[in-house]
């Protein structure tokens, strides 16, 4: 999404075109490695994304300049907080929260839900279908319409719930379907912990309230 919008509304902005803008994309998931070189993933004939590097690779190729270099390391540590181009460098609550599971469907509604009703999306309570956290659903009233939706994440639980929804025993206006267990934060490309950690620790909980500092 920040690809296409980079070589379209960013380019137009600066007059920069898009065969001179190089996009990297850094995130948690393995899949977009191969996402990008799909041919519908390209904007007048560019890809919107050129390389896409797993956060595990962007640490280590940090790891390896300042380990092997004390004055790259130096830098690193000295780097001021929060230095960003001022376009697009404001991200919005709703682009946090992509990575959780539900969070997705969360943003999606809730700018839905603004547009129509000019109000704020009331908080969405979810509850665990069949008592599997991984399938979650909730409702709400979509000015004067009861709006139900679903969110999963791990593909067997996917194909759980989209049985229910084949045979009759679910029904759904809404359903989000993220691959990886708890979302992308918990992608395949994300730093490997050690047993010392992931034993002990639920680094997907961990993960998703970074998401939602606020709370």
């Amino acid at each position: 999404m920040f690809g296409v919008h980079c070589k379209s509304y960013y380019a137009e902005k600066t007059g920069v075109g898009p065969k001179d803008i190089f996009v990297v994309s850094i995130t948690p998931c393995t899949a977009e490695k191969f996402e990008c070189r799909r041919p519908e993933m390209a904007t007048k004939g560019y890809p919107n994304v050129d390389v896409s590097l797993t956060t595990r690779e962007l640490a280590a190729m940090i790891r390896r300049a300042c380990v092997s270099n004390y004055t790259s390391l130096k830098v690193w540590r000295e780097l001021p907080d929060g230095v960003c181009d001022p376009f697009p460098g404001i991200a919005s609550g709703a682009g946090h929260i992509f990575n959780v599971n539900g969070g997705l469907m969360e943003a999606t509604l809730g700018t839905a839900y603004k547009a129509v009703t000019g109000k704020e999306l009331p908080s969405l309570h979810f509850t665990a279908v069949g008592g599997n956290e991984s399938i979650q659903e909730a409702e709400f009233d979509f000015n004067g319409s009861k709006v139900k939706v679903a969110a999963v994440s791990g593909l067997a639980n996917a194909a759980k719930l989209l049985d229910m929804v084949r045979f009759g025993e679910k029904d759904y206006t809404f359903i989000e379907v993220m691959a990886c267990p708890g979302g992308c934060l918990n992608g395949g490309g994300q730093p490997r912990q050690p047993g010392s950690v992931h034993n002990f620790t639920d680094l997907k909980a961990d993960r998703a309230k970074a998401l939602y500092p606020g709370e």
